[in-house]
């Protein structure tokens, strides 16, 4: 079914889900949710830190935090104010790939919402004063994350995968380029970034479809088209390799993995399968009963992946007490070779199915987090799949499939290993 307004077409996904295209090239993706009586919108821009040159590290994230601090007819409190004061909430994230400005209020609020996002997506002034509170602020933050093994492992770890390459940055920058940007760089950074075709504004809501594209007319239309004929590099050259460094830390803290599959390859849905089935949240992954639950020698392990354009990457991370570690790494290495060697039974394979599609299910209750991947998604893939469509790719994933991924992925000589050791006491 297709809908009609002010001449331009609303096309209809399925029931659920609706998206229009605005002249200027931003679109909408909409779910009405009659029974709900919150508003959850967001901005999806196809923006990142990998879009950055190597003297822009850290500015995607830096204008992240100051599209909050002042736009062309806002100040900072007003902007904070605006939805904090109705008993909402206003954030924002920036990824390798995605800058997205989201707010949840009350849907009577919800214009508001759509307000605010247009204007600190599009018209933050960047003022002096607060770039420099800011950047403190984040030279804090890249602190704090540094402090934390846990943190500064995973950081580390991608540049150990994506070596020279701007997927293995660090997304907040360096200290030398967060002290060194300036208001002009923000302005050029966005001036050579944002194509409002690379832009979708994302809702749930109780509203009908007409009224969100009636206001998204309101505050979005007004924008100028912009295009941009951006490549992004991609990443080649994946080479495994192991590394050790002495820390000030009292356990050892490892990862594991190697480059993956990119976002669109037909063996993705397959990984994220194995890598949930070895290490995913539940408490009965085979990392957790093989090293946890029988050893008792970390309180943590898990395994997931990341998936880009052009790329992707998995990884295992756990902390252990040094005398463990050898033996850790062992059982590591093993669950991998169950995997490689070992087809799961009838039973096994329906038995994980059911898990992961319980869990997607489950995660599928919160709103939010589907307002925020119907965004995503659309900029990713032209469309949101239904959770019936990823059950359906679930339900066709083969025994076969899963130990013919298991052995392109977790072969012994493509594995990357990072090894955060205590220092030596004097």
């Amino acid at each position: 079914m297709d809908w009609v307004i002010n001449g331009g077409k609303i096309n209809s996904m399925d029931k659920n889900f609706q998206i229009h295209r605005l002249d200027n090239g931003i679109r909408i993706i909409h779910r009405q949710v009659k029974s709900t009586k919150l508003a959850h919108c967001g901005v999806a821009l196809n923006v990142g830190s990998r879009d950055e040159t190597l003297e822009q590290q850290g500015i995607a994230h830096f204008w992240e935090h100051m599209a909050f601090k002042g736009t062309n007819k806002r100040k900072a409190y007003h902007i904070l104010n605006s939805i904090d004061a109705v008993g909402g909430e206003l954030n924002a994230y920036t990824s390798k790939e995605k800058i997205h400005f989201y707010a949840s209020t009350l849907v009577q609020h919800f214009e508001k919402s759509v307000d605010i996002l247009s204007d600190l997506t599009f018209n933050s002034s960047f003022p002096l004063k607060e770039i420099e509170k800011e950047r403190s602020v984040i030279l804090e933050e890249m602190s704090l994350y540094r402090d934390d093994p846990a943190d500064a492992i995973g950081d580390e770890f991608d540049e150990i995968i994506f070596p020279n390459h701007p997927l293995g940055r660090n997304i907040l920058g360096t200290i030398d380029s967060v002290k060194s940007f300036q208001q002009q760089d923000f302005f050029d950074f966005l001036e050579q970034n944002i194509d409002t075709h690379e832009v979708v504004f994302s809702s749930i809501s109780n509203l009908p479809f007409e009224k969100v594209v009636a206001l998204c007319e309101k505050y979005f239309s007004h924008i100028p088209e912009m295009r941009k004929d951006r490549t992004r590099i991609p990443f080649t050259g994946y080479t495994p390799i192991t590394v050790e460094r002495k820390k000030p830390i009292t356990q050892c803290h490892v990862m594991l993995g190697a480059e993956s599959y990119e976002l669109h390859h037909s063996k993705r849905m397959t990984f994220f399968l194995l890598t949930n089935l070895l290490g995913g949240p539940a408490m009965n992954s085979r990392l957790n009963l093989g090293i946890r639950e029988k050893y008792g020698y970390v309180y943590d392990i898990s395994a997931g992946s990341s998936a880009y354009l052009d790329s992707g990457q998995f990884s295992i991370y756990f902390a252990t007490e040094e005398k463990s570690l050898n033996k850790c790494l062992k059982l590591v290495d093993r669950e991998l070779g169950k995997l490689r060697d070992k087809k799961l039974g009838v039973q096994q394979l329906r038995s994980v199915k059911q898990q992961i599609m319980g869990q997607i299910a489950m995660s599928g209750e919160s709103n939010l987090s589907i307002m925020l991947g119907m965004g995503k998604a659309l900029l990713d893939k032209e469309k949101f799949e239904t959770i019936e469509e990823v059950f359906t790719q679930i339900q066709n994933i083969s025994a076969e499939d899963l130990l013919e991924v298991a052995n392109e992925m977790f072969a012994k000589d493509r594995i990357s290993t990072l090894i955060y050791r205590p220092e030596t006491k004097q």
